[in-house]
């Protein structure tokens, strides 16, 4: 007769086997999937319509820059659209995605869909496509360039610190947050901001058709809402998905096709199962997404901005250089 503990062990030994097996199959669903999505695309086999995310702050983003390439060159996507809800950000990072969204333009239509906000280099980047499509109150504009630095030398006078500084020129590492800015300094700075200006005007002026007069009639800080903008032809229609498939129909491409939103590769993803299937994982496991990746998605990952900037704020008080009366 057997122990009827020994059959209790075989009982759990069973359970357990049980168990990993469910756990060897679902795992193996998972890979496939995850491979698929990662050699595949989800969606983008057919004929369809690209949708790229442009949100928060603008940099020199390049797993951005490489999506719109993809798409650019991925036949299936018969257009690209654009969604732009942003402040602005770097000139130089605008200035990379112009360039990349009139290069997708000489092959497929390009449209913008703005929705919240697209201003100072986010409207840079609306104004690169073939067609600008805003919420009546979205909030559009801010044509300009600003170069800021913060000011210390009172903070540091009031306890007692002086910075001394040996340098091989008098513009060197100027304007510098411990003294006052020479007039010197100033110009430099503000020739550079002005050129950038510059450039910016003839940018919206070539690519919306307008006089050059005009934008900077309008290129002086100000913001506008959707319906102000399309009054002063900053855009081309009010409206969202409908207004975008009316004109892609007018382009030739069917308004039928089905929007597919393409995303970057998750980089701390798993490299063997990608990114869906991480996440996948992820969400079966329960396990928290790590505090790093929450900040960078919180923040846009971007959290800090060099060099000209191109972007809307709301109020602050720093030193800055700015064309125009608005920020």
């Amino acid at each position: 007769m057997t122990d009827p503990d020994i059959l209790a062990d075989r009982r759990r030994i069973r359970r357990k086997l049980s168990f990993w097996r469910i756990m060897t199959i679902v795992v193996a669903l998972v890979l496939v999937a995850g491979l698929f999505m990662r050699f595949q695309g989800t969606g983008r086999s057919g004929s369809h319509i690209a949708r790229i995310d442009i949100s928060g702050v603008i940099t020199d983003d390049q797993p951005l820059l490489d999506l719109i390439a993809d798409a650019t060159e991925n036949d299936a996507a018969k257009a690209l659209v654009v969604s732009i809800s942003s402040p602005g950000g770097t000139t130089y990072g605008g200035e990379r995605l112009h360039k990349a969204l009139v290069e997708a333009g000489k092959s497929k239509p390009v449209v913008a869909d703005i929705h919240t906000l697209a201003a100072s280099a986010g409207y840079m980047i609306a104004a690169s496509t073939d067609h600008i499509v805003a919420g009546e109150s979205s909030i559009v504009g801010s044509i300009g360039v600003i170069f800021q630095y913060a000011q210390a030398q009172d903070l540091l006078d009031k306890i007692g610190i002086r910075l001394e500084e040996i340098k091989s020129s008098p513009l060197k590492a100027e304007p510098s947050p411990f003294h006052e800015a020479s007039e010197e300094a100033k110009a430099m700075i503000r020739s550079m901001v002005l050129d950038s200006y510059d450039w910016f005007v003839d940018l919206v002026a070539e690519s919306r058709e307008m006089d050059r007069a005009d934008v900077l009639a309008l290129a002086d800080g100000s913001i506008f809402t959707g319906r102000q903008a399309l009054k002063n032809g900053l855009v081309d229609a009010l409206g969202g998905e409908a207004e975008i498939r009316a004109y892609l129909k007018s382009r030739d491409v069917d308004d039928t096709l089905e929007f597919v939103d393409w995303k970057p590769e998750d980089e701390t993803a798993n490299l063997l199962f990608g990114a869906g299937a991480a996440s996948l994982i992820q969400q079966f496991l329960g396990m928290p997404a790590t505090l790093a990746t929450e900040i960078d998605r919180l923040s846009g990952g971007k959290l800090f901005l060099d060099g000209l900037v191109s972007v809307w704020q709301v109020g602050g008080q720093s030193e800055s250089f700015e064309l125009g009366r608005g920020k």
